[in-house]
This record gives structure tokens, sequence and C-alpha cells, in this order.
């Protein structure tokens, strides 16, 4: 296989910075929701939990629409970003946002999990030793969860890696701005002669894909020497 061309690194280098910086604008608001879903339980949660969902249920090019209609020039959020000097349709922030929005669901399920095998009975016990709700979380929960937390990062960045319908969708295929691996591959499909360009990005992703998926298991403790219980 021949070297990567300079538009294809390009391509990578944006997928990367895209999948990266989604996984870290999101983990703050996943880690409250993740937090508030397996700790109190409160009306509307059942509407919550629907809503979390449905970036995964519904076509990713409705979600990217939706992005657009909000963010857009003419939309609310659009309007009001670019009062303050901030354009996100169209341009690789965009892609961020909407590489965050597709990843987002499985950061907070996993991070859910990871907070649900906390023993209860320790955050009980710091309770009673006059410990607040932030200090048992930032001392009892927060670090005995890292490892979930960091599978769930792994995996929300690896959805956001491979991420297509939703970002072309909200940001379109601009060279050099929003043009990532999965809409650069698309392109190739595309174009006459492209299929050396398609194979040679297809094994990228799914070499990223392959080291995601490993990094996930073995930070979650699933690794060859994890010992079994006794």
């Amino acid at each position: 296989m021949t070297a990567l061309a300079p538009d294809e690194w390009q391509a990578l280098a944006l997928s990367l910075r895209v999948g990266v910086l989604s996984v870290i604008a999101s983990l703050p608001l996943a880690l409250g929701l993740a937090w508030l879903m397996s700790r109190r339980r409160f009306p509307g949660r059942l509407l919550l939990e629907s809503l979390l969902f449905l970036p995964l249920i519904l076509p990713p090019v409705v979600t990217g629409y939706a992005l657009l209609a909000l963010f857009g020039r003419h939309g609310p959020l659009g309007i009001l970003l670019e009062q303050v000097g901030i354009v996100v349709a169209f341009r690789w922030t965009g892609a961020v946002i909407a590489a965050a929005v597709m990843g987002f669901p499985l950061l907070v399920l996993t991070v859910r999990v990871a907070f649900d095998n906390v023993d209860r009975r320790l955050e009980a016990a710091a309770e009673t030793l006059g410990a607040g709700a932030w200090r048992r979380f930032a001392t009892i929960t927060l670090p005995l969860s890292l490892r979930g937390i960091a599978a769930g990062c792994v995996l929300a960045f690896a959805r956001a890696f491979g991420e297509f319908g939703a970002t072309i969708s909200f940001v379109s295929n601009i060279p050099g701005e929003t043009r990532t691996l999965p809409i650069a591959i698309y392109e190739l499909l595309n174009t006459p002669g492209g299929m050396p360009g398609v194979h040679r990005l297809a094994l990228v992703s799914l070499v990223v894909a392959l080291g995601a998926s490993a990094a996930a298991t073995l930070i979650a403790g699933g690794g060859p020497w994890r010992k079994a219980p006794s």
C-alpha cells in the first residue's frame, strides 16, 4: 500500500482532532448526567433517557439537519453565537459538535454503568463522617469509576472518529475545513480512479477502530491477564 497523500493526511488529522475535542467537550456534561441518572430519581427521568438515546436511533442525517437548524446562521443558537463572533456551521468546530452529539450517548451510558458499580456503602460511610455530596463524588465515586470513564471516552472517540452522516449534513464537505476521514472515503468512492485511496483510508480506519476497541477492553479490565474471581 502506498503512503497517504497530503490531503488524506489532512483528513486523518482532522478526524483525530475532532474525535479528541468532541470527547473533551462532552465529558463534563456526561459526568454530571451519568451521576444524576445513577444516583437520583426524579420526574421526567424517562423522557431524559429517551432523549439521550435519540442520536443512536435517529438517522444521522436527521441529527445533522437538526444541528444545522439550531446552529446555522438563521438558527436560534447560531444567531446567538454569531453575535459574539462564533460561527460553527460549515466549520471544523461544527464537526466537533456533530461528533460530540453522536458519541455522547455512548459516553453517558458507559460512565453511568461505572457509577452504578461503585459500592454505595462507601459513599454512605463517608456521608456519616460528614463528607458532602461533592466531596463524596470527588474522593470516592470518581476515583473508583476512572477505568469505566476512560473506557467510555475511548468508545466515544471511536464513534466520533467514524462519524459521517450528521457531520456532512451539518458542515458539508469542505477540503481542509470539514473533510474528515469518513467524508474523504465517501468522496473517493464517487471519484473515478479513487479506489486506491479508499483502500488506504479504509485500512487506516480499521487500524484506529481496532486500536480503540482493544484499548477500551483493556482499560475496562477485560485484558487476557485479568484475574478470574476466586
